[in-house]
């Protein structure tokens, strides 16, 4: 057995004790999407339910006829239409995400990555679910993390910056490169083996903000050398 084949089989295996602990990537999508869908339908009872009390109130006041009956039902029409087709907020972009709020970074990080998992190799897709469980865990962490401490800002770097630009450069690469060793590896272990360090580094984290330890998070200085760098990536 080859140290690809062996690299596959570790990942298959770890796939599936994801699968049973979070659900797997296609449950966490589906999770995404309901939890989309309930905002929509929020939103959208919310707006029309408005709409019914402000005509109401502007019926007791002067009569609306049968005009305002119409433009009420344009309103509600509209409105539903509108809320059920465009996005409740802009999707992320690998450039945008080093802008988002740090409370909803990790949120916004793991939509992007859900959008990026087609795009990358089999074997990197545990990884991706195993980071998405952490950014799970991360969010409500930084919810109460000022967004000027030093501890944030090491943060913002790993999940705004480097995991984007890690996929970024992995995406320059030309697909039939991808699985061609250079310098002891192919593009797609070198990937694995970086979305593995941001897997460590990120689960750190986590427990350095459970313990409260913001000091040893802010002053760690452990940047990761991302291989993947625009035109350099892979040797691209």
């Amino acid at each position: 057995m080859t140290d690809v084949d062996r690299e596959i089989a570790r990942a298959h295996e770890t796939m599936t004790r994801l699968d049973r602990r979070v659900g797997g990537g296609e449950a966490r999508m589906r999770r995404l999407r309901q939890a989309e869908v309930g905002k929509r339908l929020g939103r959208i009872v919310g707006v029309d339910i408005a709409i019914l009390i402000a005509t109401m109130v502007i019926g007791w006041i002067v009569p609306i006829g049968m005009g305002g009956f119409l433009v009420m039902l344009l309103l509600l029409i509209a409105a539903t239409i509108g809320f059920a087709i465009f996005p409740l907020v802009p999707e992320p972009s690998a450039e945008k995400l080093v802008e988002v709020p740090l409370k909803v970074l990790p949120m916004q990080t793991e939509q992007w990555l859900i959008r990026q998992r087609a795009s990358l190799p089999v074997v990197a897709h545990p990884l991706l679910d195993a980071i998405g469980a952490k950014l799970d865990t991360l969010a409500p962490q930084l919810a109460a993390l000022n967004e000027g401490e030093p501890a944030a800002a090491e943060v913002r770097k790993l999940i705004g910056e480097q995991l984007p630009e890690l996929l970024k450069g992995y995406a320059k690469v030309p697909e039939p490169l991808r699985r061609v060793p250079r310098n002891g590896a192919t593009p797609d272990q070198q990937l694995v083996d970086s979305l593995r360090l941001i897997d460590s580094e990120i689960a750190e984290m986590s427990t350095q903000l459970a313990q409260g330890d913001l000091d040893s998070l802010a002053t760690r200085g452990r940047y990761l050398q991302i291989k993947y760098r625009d035109d350099e990536v892979g040797g691209s």
